[in-house]
């Protein structure tokens, strides 16, 4: 058996300009990996790879690209290739690149595409983004309850609908194989079907799947009439799309739907600089702080050192509590009905964290820095009350963001950190003008 070639040996192939080989080559190898050697070539040798796949694999290798080299590819192509491309397309897929074009562009290719084809599109188009129907596909094969088994067969798929398409029962394609030819589907499908409206957002849809363990869900009107499917291949890339959402509003950044490499710095500079400006310009009460007790810095000049340790302690404290409710929240292991039994449990952590902090602090400060014992002791003390406090900004935060229509994870670490800084210098300079008589 001839070993299959590696992608750089493609690629070298495409500057050797060897198209036939490549094409016989290409041929054998899975959609995804012709996918990812497109993306390396520039465009120019991308539309000359592409126009030169079998018309086979075309579609679903077209299916695999990003959204942008889609755009570029499907404009280039003549109105005969484009809707050979369109009508080849899962209609979810096709109606994700619909989303994308041009309102000219689209109107061009819906036009040129076949007629069921440029229904299914239209039909999905109607939804809002991110809900169930935006997601599913109305490409599927339905059953009728009065079927008998080898009618089914002959269909082959596993939704059950009433005479009116309503859903009512879903059998496996196992129950089809062992039952007898003549017996009715409506005798040995399941009635207990887990289905999902079109408006539902595509979080819960992705909680779903996972909760029942599913890889197709059918998807339903307000009237319980089966409108479409979703595959759990959407799921994957919503899970991964809520998890790099979440992650970049955790980091204080606004969310992209490019990878890092497709976007350029002008665009990289727009999604962070908003919550940049926003922190740097709070931050300035910590400045506004630190001024109004200068007095007591001056009189224990070695109460300074100590002020980046309290920050980062409480900083880190504080997000701690976050990550871990911004979590809970997104998984629904948290309500907002819990927030008294969190803000509890965090109380009972920040006393033991505290208490230990300040202990090897306590030791650390008299050993390594050789103070007073009276500094050491306000410094242990605000690390304890600084956690204290952290923990249940950190906690609650989040929960209140969620309760009142927020997302949970803009109140991640960079913001909570603020919070916390302004706090550990207030709790610090009391505790000072207190004990050291300042």
């Amino acid at each position: 058996m001839e070993e299959k070639m590696t992608m750089e040996e493609i690629i070298g192939l495409v500057e050797e300009k060897q198209y036939t080989r490549i094409r016989q080559e290409l041929a054998e190898w899975n959609e995804a990996d012709i996918a990812s050697v497109l993306e390396e070539l520039p465009f120019e040798e991308q539309i000359k790879v592409f126009r030169i796949l079998p018309k086979g694999i075309a579609a679903d290798v077209f299916a695999f690209l990003p959204v942008e080299i889609e755009q570029k590819i499907i404009t280039t192509l003549t109105d005969r290739e484009a809707a050979n491309i369109i009508n080849n397309l899962m209609a979810d897929d096709a109606a994700d690149l619909m989303e994308e074009m041009p309102a000219g562009l689209v109107k061009k290719l819906l036009a040129n595409a076949d007629p069921e084809v440029r229904r299914d599109i239209n039909h999905l188009l109607r939804y809002p983004e991110d809900s169930a129907g935006s997601l599913m596909t109305v490409e599927f094969v339905d059953l009728k309850e009065n079927l008998t088994v080898a009618e089914c067969i002959d269909r082959i798929r596993t939704t059950v609908l009433d005479l009116g398409r309503h859903l009512i029962g879903t059998v496996s394609l196992r129950d089809l194989l062992l039952n007898q030819p003549d017996a009715h589907v409506v005798e040995f499908m399941n009635e207990n079907v887990i289905s999902t409206n079109t408006m539902t957002d595509q979080e819960e849809v992705a909680r779903m799947f996972q909760k029942y363990d599913l890889t197709t869900m059918p998807v339903v009107d307000n009237e319980g009439r089966l409108v479409g499917i979703i595959t759990i291949d959407d799921v994957v890339d919503i899970l991964q799309e809520e998890v790099t959402e979440d992650i970049e509003k955790m980091a204080a950044i606004l969310p992209t739907d490019k990878p890092y490499m497709k976007t350029n710095t002008f665009e990289t500079w727009k999604k962070r600089i908003p919550w940049l400006l926003l922190l740097m310009i709070s931050a300035t009460v910590t400045g506004k702080i630190i001024t109004h007790y200068e007095q007591a810095l001056g009189t224990y000049v070695v109460l300074t050192s100590f002020i980046p340790m309290l920050m980062d302690t409480g900083g880190n404290a504080g997000g701690q509590a976050s990550v871990t409710i911004i979590r809970g929240l997104s998984l629904d292991e948290i309500e907002w009905s819990d927030i008294f039994k969190v803000i509890w449990k965090e109380i009972r952590v920040a006393v033991v964290c505290g208490i230990t902090l300040a202990a090897v602090g306590f030791a650390k400060i008299m050993i390594v820095d050789r103070v007073p014992v009276v500094v050491a002791l306000v410094v242990c003390l605000t690390l304890v009350v600084t956690v204290f406090f952290a923990k249940i900004v950190g906690c609650s935060l989040p929960m209140i963001a969620q309760k009142i229509g927020f997302d949970p994870a803009v109140m991640a670490s960079p913001f909570i950190t603020t919070i916390v800084d302004a706090l550990s210098l207030l709790i610090y300079f009391q505790f000072a003008t207190r004990i050291l008589g300042i």
